[in-house]
């Protein structure tokens, strides 16, 4: 989404990141742990795609080939996750911390929340835009920053860069207070090809869509449950990800300004904002996000964002 960044650079310009700036956000290449483009095939046509086995050996054999010390895994429970239930979420995150952890690597998993939209957007620019104003202090979504915060300070734990916590914690918010964090960001789009002056500039680069509206729902009332996966594919319906290799993606479709469970729409407040190419697209995005949301009058129970972290010790018990 973002005009020049390059997503896999050759490992002599990664490496000279990594080195200079301390860190680089990049793809997958071909060249790492090719031999799991093959077996994720086969998976496909054996029906093993959700075999936690093979799934966690899918997931390990690129991190491990990276040569990681340390690795914390964010795994999903709930609509939106890969696993149809929260027992299968957590039965893989152990899967993972056991298997990653015998190779080696120290990792723990959190298992987070996916009942709901992580953050106030979905889509490709609009995901960056609320990214940049997070990292600058512009917006920050509380469900976005509760899950980041957890992660990222069992990251500084495991790194030994914080010995508890709250440790880690305050770290991260000093960071994120005092603009180094988004320097940090800054000179990473910069470095992988990027405008030098995207961070103070970047609504001048992402994409923006032709029609931005808002999305009501049908009746007034409580958002009681949201079915994240269908809004995920909502957004792949609207050109915004791809449903074959070969596939363009449109950069500037998707959703803004999401209500969140618990609640109250109206004709004031909108369930979602929708960004369009046509009215056409429109229609059906309206349609994706009124049936994927449902409104009522029960104020459903409150579910944390971070259910419970796994470690070594949870996996062998």
């Amino acid at each position: 989404a973002i005009p020049g960044y390059n997503t896999e650079p050759d490992n002599e310009l990664f490496r000279k990141v990594v080195k200079e700036v301390g860190v680089a956000i990049i793809g997958q290449t071909g060249d790492l742990a090719p031999a799991d483009k093959r077996f994720y095939g086969i998976r496909d046509v054996t029906a093993t795609v959700e075999s936690i086995t093979l799934i966690t050996a899918s997931i390990l054999s690129k991190k491990l080939a990276a040569g990681l010390e340390a690795l914390v895994m964010d795994v999903k429970a709930g609509s939106g996750a890969f696993m149809p239930t929260y027992e299968l979420s957590e039965e893989l995150a152990k899967s993972i911390v056991h298997v990653a952890n015998g190779a080696g690597c120290k990792t723990t998993a959190l298992l987070t929340n996916m009942d709901q939209v992580l953050a106030s957007s979905a889509g490709n620019a609009v995901e960056v835009r609320e990214a940049v104003q997070y990292l600058k202090g512009e917006y920050c979504n509380p469900q976005l920053h509760e899950v980041n915060m957890a992660l990222c300070a069992e990251m500084l734990i495991l790194g030994g860069l914080a010995t508890s916590d709250d440790e880690a914690r305050e770290k991260l918010q000093d960071a994120l207070d005092s603009g180094k964090a988004a320097k940090v960001f800054a000179d990473m789009v910069t470095a992988l090809g990027g405008p030098a002056d995207f961070m103070e500039n970047y609504d001048n680069y992402l994409e923006k869509a032709d029609i931005i509206k808002p999305i009501y729902a049908n009746v007034d009332g409580v958002v009681e449950s949201m079915d994240t996966r269908e809004i995920g594919m909502a957004v792949v319906a609207m050109g915004g990800g791809r449903r074959k290799p070969t596939d363009d993606i449109d950069y500037a479709v998707g959703f803004t300004d999401f209500a969140t469970i618990g609640e109250r729409v109206s004709a004031e407040k909108p369930l979602a904002v929708a960004h369009v190419r046509s009215e056409e697209q429109f229609e059906e995005a309206q349609k994706a996000v009124q049936n994927a949301i449902k409104v009522g009058e029960t104020i459903p129970e409150s579910k944390p964002m971070v259910f419970k972290k796994i470690t070594l010790e949870d996996t062998i018990r």
